[in-house]
C-alpha cells in the first residue's frame, strides 16, 4: 500500500515538473517572436533612413545609422559639386577655344599687316597681309632684322621701340622686298608691357605705293594745269615777238643787202623757226588736251609705227609681239606717244654693236573689271645713265645735241591725261625700257554694273 501511495506521488511530481517545462518553453518562444518583431523594425527604420536622408533625419537613438546618412549625404553633394565643376571647367576651356579661334580668323582676316616681335628681337606671329605687304612668306620664328633686311626702314622703327619703348604712329618707311622691288610702307609700331618691363613690339603695316603714286600723278595732273595756264599766255607773247622778227629777216633779205647782212638776215630766220618750233613744242606740252574716251583698238597703232619706223630706220630691227587690246583714249594724241617711245629707243639702238634691235611687246594683266594695258619698248642700246633716269621726264632736259628737252615730257603728259603712267629703267642684260600703263577700255556689261 505504502509503495502504491508512493507510486500515486511520484506520478503526481512529474507532471507538475512537465507543466513547469512547457510553461518556460512557451514563454522563451514567445520572447524570441517579440525580438524578432523589434529587430525588424530597427533594421527597416534604418533602410527608410538611408534611402532618404535628408527627408526624414534618423533618431538620435541610431547613432551609427545617423552617420552613415550623414556621410553618404556629404559624399553626394562633393560628387554633384564636381560633376558641376567639371562642367564648368569644360564650359570656359570651350569659350577659350571659340575666344582663340576668332582671334585666330580676324587676325588672319585683317587688311593690315600685323607683325608682333617679342623681346629678343623674334617673329613670334605674322598675318598672311603682313606677309604681302612685306613681299615674304615664313616670318614666322625669325629674327626681325635678318627676315626684313637691313635696306627696310621698319628695322629700325622695331629697334627703338624695343630698347626704348618708343611709339610710332602712321610712319612711312621704304622696304624693298626679297624680289628688289621698293615700296612705301605705312607704319604704326606699339610696344607690349608687362608691369615696367617690355616684351614685345607690336607692328600695323600697311601699302602705301599704289596710294603714293595716284598722289604723285594727281600733282602731276594739278602741275600741268598750273603750267599750263601760266605758259600759254607767255608762249603767245614769244611766237608774236619771233613773228616780227623773222619779218624783219625776210625784208632785210629781199632787199639785196651786202653779204654778210644777208648771211646775218638768214642766220636770224634760222634760228626763229628754232625757236618757233620748241615754243610749238611746248604748247603742246603746256596746253590742256581735249580727250575723248572712246575705245582705240592699239593693235593697228602699234603695227602702224612698227611699219612707220622701219621704212625710216631700215637699219634697225624693229618687232612686235604680245597682246595689244582696246583703250579709252584719243587715237592721235595715243599714237604720238608710242611713236615718240619708238623713236627714242631707235636712235638709242641705232649704233648697237651687230645692229640695232627694238622689240614693243604688249600684255593684258589684272584681273576681270580691273585690267590694264602695258605696252613695253626695249632697245639694245647704251641704256639710259644713271644721272639722266630720274630727268628724263622734265621739261627741257635733253641729253641729246638738238634735243628740245619736251618729247618724253610731252609723251609722260598724254598717258597721264589717260589715267595711266610711264616709267623708264635700265635693263640688267643691256639697253633701256620704256613701261606704259594704261587702264584697259571696259565692255558695256561692265560699264552697266
Amino acid at each position: 500500500m505504502l509503495t502504491a501511495i508512493l507510486m500515486q506521488g511520484a506520478f503526481q511530481g512529474s507532471g507538475r515538473w512537465a507543466f513547469y517545462g512547457l510553461g518556460f518553453f512557451v514563454g522563451l518562444i514567445a520572447i524570441i517572436a517579440f525580438l524578432t518583431v523589434v529587430i525588424r523594425r530597427v533594421f527597416r527604420r534604418g533602410r527608410e533612413e538611408q534611402s532618404s536622408p535628408l527627408e526624414a533625419a534618423p533618431r538620435s537613438d541610431n547613432e551609427s545609422a545617423f552617420m552613415t546618412a550623414s556621410m553618404q549625404g556629404v559624399i553626394r553633394k562633393l560628387r554633384e559639386q564636381e560633376k558641376e565643376l567639371e562642367r564648368l571647367r569644360r564650359e570656359e576651356k570651350e569659350r577659350a577655344v571659340q575666344s582663340e579661334k576668332l582671334s585666330e580668323e580676324v587676325t588672319r582676316n585683317m587688311p593690315a599687316g600685323l607683325l608682333v616681335v617679342n623681346a629678343m628681337g623674334i617673329i613670334t606671329s605674322a598675318n598672311p597681309a603682313a606677309e604681302q605687304v612685306l613681299g615674304m612668306r615664313g616670318l614666322a620664328y625669325r629674327r626681325y632684322s635678318e627676315a626684313l633686311g637691313e635696306n627696310s626702314g621698319l628695322v629700325a622703327l622695331v629697334a627703338a621701340c624695343l630698347k626704348q619703348g618708343t611709339i610710332y604712329r602712321r610712319e612711312q618707311v621704304e622696304h624693298q622686298t626679297l624680289q628688289g622691288e621698293a615700296r612705301l610702307l605705312g607704319a604704326t609700331v606699339s610696344p607690349i608691357r608687362r608691369g615696367d618691363k617690355i616684351t614685345g613690339a607690336i607692328c600695323l603695316l600697311s601699302d602705301l605705293t599704289e596710294l603714293a603714286a595716284l598722289q604723285q600723278q594727281v600733282q602731276l595732273k594739278e602741275n600741268l594745269a598750273a603750267l599750263g595756264e601760266l605758259s600759254a599766255g607767255i608762249a603767245h607773247e614769244f611766237k608774236n615777238a619771233l613773228a616780227t622778227i623773222s619779218g624783219y629777216a625776210q625784208m632785210i633779205r629781199a632787199e639785196n643787202a651786202p653779204g654778210e647782212t644777208a648771211e646775218y638776215a638768214g642766220l636770224i630766220l634760222e634760228q626763229s623757226r628754232n625757236i618757233t618750233q620748241v615754243v610749238s613744242e611746248f604748247l603742246k606740252y603746256a596746253r590742256p588736251l581735249e580727250i575723248s574716251h572712246e575705245q582705240v583698238a592699239l593693235q593697228p597703232i602699234v603695227e602702224r609705227v612698227v611699219a612707220e619706223l622701219h621704212e625710216t630706220f631700215p637699219e634697225v630691227e624693229i618687232t612686235a609681239q604680245g597682246s595689244f587690246g582696246a583703250v579709252a583714249g584719243e587715237e592721235g594724241f595715243l599714237r604720238q606717244a608710242l611713236l615718240n617711245l619708238a623713236r627714242n629707243a631707235v636712235e638709242a639702238a641705232i649704233a648697237a654693236p651687230g645692229g640695232g634691235r627694238v622689240r614693243v611687246e604688249g600684255s593684258i594683266v589684272g584681273s576681270a573689271g580691273a585690267e590694264t594695258q602695258q605696252i613695253s619698248i626695249v632697245d639694245n642700246g647704251p641704256g639710259i645713265a644713271a644721272e639722266a633716269l630720274s630727268k628724263i621726264f622734265v621739261p627741257f632736259y635733253t641729253t641729246k645735241a638738238r634735243g628740245s628737252g619736251l618729247g618724253l615730257p610731252v609723251v609722260q603728259k598724254i598717258i597721264v591725261q589717260h589715267g595711266g603712267k610711264v616709267e623708264a629703267r635700265n635693263r640688267a642684260g643691256g639697253g633701256a625700257e620704256f613701261i606704259v600703263t594704261l587702264p584697259a577700255a571696259r565692255t558695256a556689261e561692265e560699264t552697266l554694273e
